[in-house]
């Protein structure tokens, strides 16, 4: 009898296991799809992903500045491998059509879209990573309960759009919005934003009724009196046009404007121009690897 147990036990093992995979089998279609999310589809913009998650990795949010296409994140993306990524296309910006952002407003509509991206894809916790308007858009997605980012990274902008050109949202937001008629409700004004966009590499062939539209609003917001209800960690890199380990008036700047926000980390990269992630590739990946870890 105790020769013939053993087998017992085995046989009982192997029914219950093999009537455990036949009842999933039946069942997991009629479970609830919240780990088979359906393909996201917009009139706005379009997510592609890259990479797998390790089981340390995050999902990392990238979002280009004016103009520019997920290209421009292309010296960053080797070294943040066991993340997974999730990189934004804006219609009209980088040789894309404009789709919905023809017309009417943008940067509202883009979080919107963002934001059900998240939530679309059950992904919880994001880093979201934004470079310029990028980063505009990454703190107005961050002022967002819904998204519940785990940090907000902000590469080379100021919460007050206006501030990057030295005005303010009351003085230069009216001026660009005056000027917006003229740069795209003329053939001139027209042809003079297509050559300002077609000098520098990332905006050839974008949309400049988007462009139009992105400096008007971008230079009309001023995030300052909302950054105290961010409760995500905020790092804000300025691009230094000298060396970053020395206090600048640049790195003032930058403290003053992030003042309000609660959780800020201030850091600086340099020397450096606007875009960074082409000017100190290195410098900027090792940075941002030490934020994600």
């Amino acid at each position: 009898m105790a020769e013939t147990t053993p087998t017992i036990e085995y046989s009982r093992r192997h029914i219950i296991r093999l009537g455990a995979n036949v009842i999933a089998g039946c069942l997991l279609p009629w479970l609830p799809k919240a780990a088979q999310a359906a393909p996201f589809t917009s009139q706005r913009l379009t997510i592609t992903t890259r990479g797998l998650r390790s089981a340390q990795g995050k999902d990392i949010i990238l979002i280009p500045g004016l103009a520019s296409g997920p290209a421009v994140w292309s010296p960053l993306l080797s070294q943040l491998d066991g993340h997974r990524l999730h990189l934004v296309q804006i219609n009209g910006f980088a040789k894309s059509p404009a789709g919905a952002n023809a017309t009417g407003p943008l940067l509202a509509p883009l979080s919107d879209e963002v934001a059900r991206y998240i939530s679309s894809q059950n992904i919880h916790s994001p880093i979201i990573l934004g470079h310029s308007m990028g980063g505009t858009l990454a703190m107005m997605l961050g002022l967002r309960t819904s998204v519940c980012a785990s940090q907000i990274i902000v590469i080379d902008m100021l919460p007050d759009g206006s501030a990057m050109v030295g005005g303010t949202a009351q003085g230069f937001g009216y001026l660009a919005g005056q000027l917006k008629g003229y740069l795209t409700g003329t053939k001139a004004g027209r042809q003079i934003l297509a050559d300002m966009v077609n000098q520098t590499p990332e905006g050839r062939n974008s949309d400049v009724r988007v462009i139009a539209q992105s400096l008007t609003e971008l230079a009309q917001t001023d995030l300052r009196p909302q950054l105290k209800r961010l409760s995500s960690p905020l790092t804000v890199i300025a691009a230094l046009p000298g060396r970053a380990d020395i206090d600048s008036a640049q790195m003032r700047r930058y403290r003053q404007a992030y003042a309000s926000a609660p959780k800020v980390k201030i850091m600086g990269v340099g020397p450096s121009g606007h875009m960074v992630m082409h000017d100190q590739p290195q410098k900027l990946a090792d940075v941002i690897r030490k934020l994600i870890e």
